[in-house]
């Protein structure tokens, strides 16, 4: 098992380029938030030339749409969303200087190539782990779209919130290396 690394956010660039498909880290510090129904308000925004509520220089978006916080909590459950609902909008925020995404589920070859160009990683979350990941968020404030509800993108503060890097910024894929590798040993099996 190889080590875990210690990232802070805000991701950088250069930060994000050390990264390799594998990694396991542990993220601390500002994130942002945000599905597919921010996501459409964000790209209505770029559009139509008006400024985004946040910059996204250097920042990490979590697709997550957590559920309401429990009386003395800071946040509900706050799980992965699948995030190829957001493929066909995550490339003007990457061109605009995304670092990092978290979320669950493979990406789209355009959004591979995005990552690619500018330097860009993808990070998995454990899908059905909400509750337990949310004990890793230690603020969250509102910050756009609250009518949006659960949608609205916030900006939470994590401490050691866990992620493998599944994407990396050269394209270095755990949704195909590790296929193909159990694959062929699932076929060397059979054949033995």
């Amino acid at each position: 098992m190889s080590e875990v690394i210690k990232i802070n956010a805000p991701l950088t660039k250069e930060k994000a380029m050390e990264l390799r498909a594998g990694d396991m880290v542990l993220i601390s510090g500002s994130i942002y938030t945000g599905r597919d129904a921010a996501h459409k308000k964000l790209m209505e925004a770029i559009a139509n030339g008006e400024q985004l509520p946040f910059d996204p220089k250097d920042q990490i978006i979590y697709y997550v749409g957590p559920t309401p916080a429990k009386p003395g909590a800071v946040i509900g459950s706050a799980g992965p969303t699948t995030s190829s609902r957001m493929d066909k909008m995550t490339v003007p925020l990457l061109e605009r200087g995304l670092t990092g995404m978290i979320g669950k589920g493979a990406r789209s070859e355009e959004v591979i190539d995005g990552m690619k160009r500018v330097g860009a990683v993808y990070f998995g979350a454990v899908g059905g782990a909400g509750a337990l990941i949310s004990t890793c968020i230690k603020s969250s404030e509102i910050v756009a779209y609250e009518e949006l509800g659960p949608e609205a993108i916030r900006r939470i503060y994590v401490e050691d919130f866990p992620a493998v890097v599944v994407i990396d910024s050269k394209g270095g894929n755990l949704y195909e290396s590790e296929r193909a590798k159990y694959s062929k040993e699932y076929v060397e099996g059979k054949s033995k």
